[in-house]
């Protein structure tokens, strides 16, 4: 509230520092982040560019909601984080622009579930449970609002990136559309209670949102936005389900053979939730997910995983100090 009330006062911010066509060039690399928190998309973005060999080749675009949406602009608008632009976007505007007939404008961040997995192969094991981060409803609508680009990568809010990314603008996808790193402990034939009964390979690995390539050109060659609705509606029709519980079925199957496994080693996810990561694993790993309850600015965030998140905020900010921000 105090970013937004500051943006006000400040009418020189009006404008933006770079012009929209710098937002759309596709030989810069482009990344998407869907947030509501300053501080966590501050980090993503700080922590992407110290690491990057090129950091002025990169261009952030931040979807927010219309409550965060001007003390995103401010907050980008202060601080510089290599020169790289950050185009802070207003989700639920840019929705009524582009799709007015479609009536839920609201952004949805990355879903978090935990999955209670029983052995089909030995039933009498112990259930265990599993956490998936996956794709939300809004995610969906990515290749609508970034028409004029081919390829983005898309961060969840909760990532700290510690490796150069650039080797992720080189991989050859070919017909995929999404990169991301597949989660083996669960497979879909695991979990055909929670998928109905639409056709799919119970073989097939679950995937995890964090870090993700898309790959738009071929999203929108296989029209997954529009088999993505279809199956929404299909669910919907059978049970009163919200769009954030739809979202776990909806997401592994709407990517069904169309995800291109990423190095497990680039993303390392459970920061959130697991308290046994091996310390030199997740040095080594080029992004850290914390994707759980325990989230690195809340008090209850896992001490031990904490710093690799707070050496990349944005301290010397005099609002860190005024607002009392000491995660």
């Amino acid at each position: 509230m105090r970013l937004t009330l500051e943006y006000f006062k400040s009418p020189s911010l009006d404008s933006d520092v770079y012009p929209a066509r710098k937002f759309n060039t596709p030989n810069h690399r482009h990344y998407v982040i869907l947030s509501k928190n300053v501080l966590a998309a501050s980090v993503v973005i700080n922590s992407t560019v110290i690491n990057s060999k090129e950091p002025a080749n990169n261009v952030f675009h931040i979807l927010t909601d219309a409550q965060n949406f001007y003390g995103m602009k401010y907050w980008f608008a202060r601080n510089s984080y290599k020169k790289a632009p950050i185009h802070v976007v207003n989700y639920e505007e840019m929705i009524l622009d582009k799709l007015p007939k479609f009536s839920t404008r609201e952004l949805y961040l990355s879903e978090e579930f935990r999955v209670l997995i029983r052995s089909t192969e030995r039933p009498t094991e112990q259930t265990r449970i599993e956490y998936l981060s996956l794709f939300s409803h809004s995610h969906f609508f990515i290749p609508e609002i970034f028409k004029d680009l081919k390829k983005v990568v898309v961060l969840d809010d909760d990532v700290v990136v510690q490796r150069d990314l650039s080797f992720l603008w080189k991989l050859d996808m070919g017909d995929k559309v999404n990169g991301a790193v597949e989660f083996c402990g669960v497979r879909l034939g695991q979990m055909r209670n929670l998928l109905g009964k639409t056709k799919y390979d119970p073989k097939s690995c679950a995937w995890m949102s964090g870090v993700n390539v898309i790959n738009l050109d071929n999203w929108r060659r296989h029209k997954v936005t529009e088999n993505y609705l279809l199956l929404l509606k299909q669910v919907k029709k059978k049970d009163e389900v919200s769009l954030r519980e739809a979202a776990f079925s909806l997401s592994l199957l709407s990517f069904q053979n169309l995800i291109y496994p990423l190095d497990g080693r680039s993303t390392l996810s459970g920061l959130g939730y697991d308290y046994g990561i091996d310390p030199e694993v997740a040095q080594s790993s080029a992004a850290l997910h914390y994707d759980g309850n325990m989230k690195p600015w809340l008090e209850l965030g896992i001490l031990d995983y904490k710093n690799y998140w707070r050496r990349f905020l944005t301290r010397e900010d005099r609002f860190m100090d005024e607002c009392n921000v000491n995660p």
